[in-house]
């Protein structure tokens, strides 16, 4: 099933306030580390354990993570579990490449295809 992009103005902004999310180096930080535990996540003291992050500053990036849906959070008793919203994240990367490869092939589209196979 092919997605469908839509470029309306508001999807733009939407778009916009993620990569302005994942601009932080902290926040971009912890994406790759949720990433790597996809698709069952973290909990919290995890995250802070492998960042090295104070409790406030990373509660605060994981907020934000959440606000944009890039994160998704489950309650497990007393613990909370991130896991990266991947369907948020696919929808993401796929604007970036239909506006870099398929309007105006900026960027060959054999070459993301050589490093999608090498992931």
């Amino acid at each position: 099933m092919k997605m469908q992009i839509d470029p309306a103005p508001d999807n733009i902004a939407r778009y916009a306030d993620m990569f302005t999310a994942l601009g932080s180096e902290s926040r971009l930080r912890v994406v790759r580390l949720l990433l790597s535990a996809h698709p069952q996540g973290l909990v919290v003291g995890e995250i802070q354990k492998a960042l090295g992050t104070s409790p406030s500053t990373l509660s605060h990036h994981l907020e934000r993570l959440r606000h944009e849906r890039l994160v998704t959070v489950k309650r497990e008793s007393t613990f909370l579990r991130y896991s990266v919203n991947a369907p948020v994240l696919q929808d993401l990367l796929s604007f970036l490449v239909s506006e870099c490869c398929s309007r105006n092939r900026a960027v060959r589209p054999d070459v993301v295809l050589e490093i999608c196979r090498g992931c």
